[in-house]
């Protein structure tokens, strides 16, 4: 028995059918397809072996990582299997990714269909199992931490009733040993802790992970050097992590028999190495040819447009190495706007190493780039930046056309104050104007365009994906007909 257990909600504990891309179903709210399907489609548990998942999301592994190598007596376990060990811990660790459903997708989709999302609505769930309601009546102490915490400055009620005693904001590596420490010693705990600047963990402070983690996803480095106004990682340093560390921690998922693939996972993957907005060719192709070597599936969190418009040839290369393994592989893409005078205001970093003004063509060029090697970016856009006027969103509007002939998804999201613009006020549906709507519409098109080519590329190579497609295929066609009444 532990001392400390760690889990997550049942949205997060999941491989989502071996697509980390299929986790963004949790952002929708319940819909016209039973939850019980909607969870198998989207969110599946994962397989378990007496409470202990095969499997945990990747920062959740962290965590477990830093607590066993400062001696701590650590469980991670299925929200499903609390019971079986929550009477003999004295701290619980949460791990949260979007709590409340207060993130850009969640809010957007809650904002038009009106309800609570999935990931809000099974992380209240899990704080209202009565084990640990009992669990907290003898002395059960309960900390909380992800990338979803600053959430709980928007809902500080939330975390008093339901007996949180300190949520953690920030890369945990140099303060969860302490802060777990005085959970367990009885002291007196914050109730919410920033983690400053000087508590940033250097390389030399991040642990590998010990335990398998969801679809492989493994971290390359922290931080971004882009800036954007409107993002949180923008405000941490830049560190890559040595290649030998990635290796290791890939390594260490594909023993563990549970995963065959990898998912790199930075904010630029294209910037693996490097100490600008320009690609280490010599450092991403080494990395690749590893991955390429020893992984059945490949994907990449995030990677900017600029990047690979910037090295073209260099991005084919790395694409030939992936394309060796898979006929295809994704990522997410920041466009944001279609605006260059938007751009300039909010982002002008983010075209770098070309001119902020040339944006919408680096996004054409990109993109182009990415269709012609066979990514599919799933694309953010963002409704409702500050400043942002009808002839901004007549620029997007033009560029969503410009990009009809890209194979990829565009998925708008309204504004949400983060990173430097944090005090700026939220983007409401209720002042989205005609022209606003017709963009979301416009995406939604250009989304149903391409869907039934994404399934077909995504559900071929076994029995049961064929079977799954069938179902995705459904659900895409009745979504476009809901959508289409709407409009």
């Amino acid at each position: 028995m532990a001392d400390v257990l760690l889990t997550s909600d049942r949205t997060l504990m999941s491989n989502y059918h071996n697509n980390e891309f299929l986790g963004f179903g949790t952002c929708a709210p319940p819909n016209f397809i039973p939850e019980a399907l909607y969870s198998f489609l989207f969110f599946p548990p994962l397989k378990n072996l007496k409470g202990f998942p095969s499997a945990a999301p990747y920062g959740l592994r962290k965590v477990e990582a830093q607590l066993l190598k400062e001696g701590f007596n650590v469980f991670t376990v299925s929200p499903d299997s609390l019971s079986r060990y929550i009477d003999d811990a004295k701290v619980l660790g949460i791990y949260t990714m979007d709590p409340f459903g207060l993130g850009p997708a969640s809010t957007t989709l809650a904002s038009i269909f009106k309800n609570e999302p999935y990931l809000a609505r099974y992380f209240r769930f899990l704080m209202d199992i009565p084990e640990i309601k009992r669990a907290k009546s003898r002395g059960l102490r309960i900390i909380v931490g992800g990338p979803g915490a600053w959430q709980f400055r928007h809902r500080p009620r939330f975390a008093e009733e339901h007996g949180i005693d300190c949520v953690i904001d920030g890369e945990g590596e140099k303060v969860v040993g302490r802060l777990f420490n005085s959970a367990l010693v009885g002291e007196q705990l914050p109730a919410f802790y920033e983690v400053g600047v000087e508590e940033t963990p250097g390389l030399e402070d991040i642990p590998d992970i010990r335990n398998p983690s969801v679809n492989g996803l493994v971290e390359i480095g922290r931080g971004c050097c882009r800036g954007c106004g409107f993002c949180n990682v923008t405000l941490r340093p830049l560190r890559w992590y040595p290649i030998e560390k990635i290796r290791r921690e890939i390594s260490l998922n594909l023993r563990s028999g549970n995963v065959e693939g990898c998912c790199l996972h930075g904010e630029d993957v294209m910037l693996y190495g490097s100490t600008n907005t320009t690609p280490n060719e010599e450092k991403l192709l080494r990395l690749h040819e590893f991955v390429a070597k020893n992984c059945e599936g490949i994907s990449w969190s995030h990677c900017s447009l600029a990047a690979v418009a910037s090295k073209p040839k260099l991005f084919s290369r790395v694409a030939e190495l992936i394309r060796g393994r898979q006929a295809w592989w994704g990522a997410e893409i920041g466009i944001e706007t279609g605006s260059a005078e938007l751009a300039k205001k909010t982002m002008p970093a983010k075209a770098h190493p070309f001119k902020a003004e040339d944006w919408p063509e680096v996004v054409r060029s990109g993109l182009g780039v990415m269709h012609d090697n066979r990514m599919v970016p799933a694309c953010t856009l963002i409704v409702g930046l500050p400043e942002e006027n009808e002839n901004d969103v007549l620029r997007t509007l033009e560029l969503i056309d410009d990009i009809k002939g890209v194979r990829s998804l565009v998925v708008p999201l309204f504004f949400v104050p983060l990173g430097r613009l944090k005090r700026e006020a939220w983007f409401r549906d209720e002042t989205m104007s005609d022209l606003r709507r017709q963009l979301l519409f416009r995406c939604v098109e250009h989304d149903f365009l391409w869907v039934d080519n994404l399934l077909e590329m995504s559900f071929t190579n076994k029995w049961y994906r064929r079977f799954l497609r069938a179902f995705y295929k459904g659900f895409a066609d009745i979504a476009k007909r809901k959508v289409r009444q709407i409009a």
